[in-house]
């Protein structure tokens, strides 16, 4: 159980800091029914993505995307590809719950709200997303071939409005052995599944996919691959021993617990 790497802890810091400041409540007015039938509607949409793509319907929602991911990777590294994928996953995790911050925010512009002040933002606990890196803004260049160039440049200009962020993020969209086509296909596929908003976070849909996506780069990686992941059975030991310690205010030592997952875990 090693520690991962910076952006890989961020994207988990960033969930285990959302739950604590109780972003993860159900704000579902329609109650658990609600989410039910909105986990449903968006069940539907992944099964027709995913017939596209050649996955089988059915299946979870994060093993059909990853299918279609895996399938615009071809020839590259499974090391390198998890930064790729794993990077735009997050990107569509902060500008998902930034767009949903600014269409509020909009809502209340007679009442002074400025959609594009920084400080509403940060109140929310909601990174603040610039224009050019905002997923809207990213998927209408998806069919471009400097695809990768203007990824890069949406990471660096997050990081330039976010100091937490400041050299956390990967930049290796613009490299050579990239295919803009592949890229453009990963874009549009990560752009079928809301995974920032109210709603998906009250699923934790950013949860099950980064965790699923982790363990099948890591049998991909093959002998290297357990460096950044911790499979859940092991999470799930250390969770069934702190139970079992808790009566009599034992305490389990993990040096090597990364990026809090068994936190998330409890």
């Amino acid at each position: 159980m090693i520690s991962i790497s910076r952006s890989e802890r961020a994207i988990r810091n960033v969930k285990v800091k959302t739950k604590v400041s109780g972003q993860f409540r159900n704000t579902d007015e329609k109650g658990a029914d609600g989410c039910v039938r909105e986990d449903l509607l968006m069940e539907k949409k992944i099964n027709n993505m995913a017939k596209k793509n050649g996955t089988v319907a059915g299946e979870p929602l994060e093993k059909q995307l990853w299918k279609a991911a895996d399938k615009l990777r071809k020839n590259i590294d499974a090391a390198e590809y998890k930064h790729v994928v794993l990077g735009l996953i997050f990107l569509k995790y902060i500008s998902d719950a930034f767009e949903e911050l600014y269409a509020r925010l909009k809502t209340e512009e007679s009442a002074g709200a400025d959609p594009e002040d920084k400080d509403e933002y940060r109140a929310e606990n909601v990174f603040f997303v610039p224009r050019e890196a905002r997923w809207s803004f990213l998927q209408s260049k998806a069919t471009l071939p400097q695809i990768g160039k203007f990824i890069d440049e949406a990471m660096d200009a997050i990081e330039k409005e976010n100091n937490s962020l400041k050299g956390v993020l990967p930049k290796v969209y613009a490299r050579q052995n990239l295919d803009p086509t592949g890229l453009g296909g990963l874009i549009n596929l990560i752009g079928n599944i809301a995974l920032g908003d109210a709603k998906a976070r009250s699923a934790d849909v950013l949860g099950h996919v980064f965790e699923y996506f982790l363990g099948e780069f890591a049998l991909a990686e093959g002998k290297k691959g357990g460096q950044f992941y911790t499979p859940r059975s092991i999470v799930e030991l250390l969770v069934e021993m702190l139970e079992m310690l808790e009566p009599y205010n034992g305490r389990v030592f993990d040096p090597c617990c990364g990026s809090r997952g068994h936190v998330r875990t409890i």
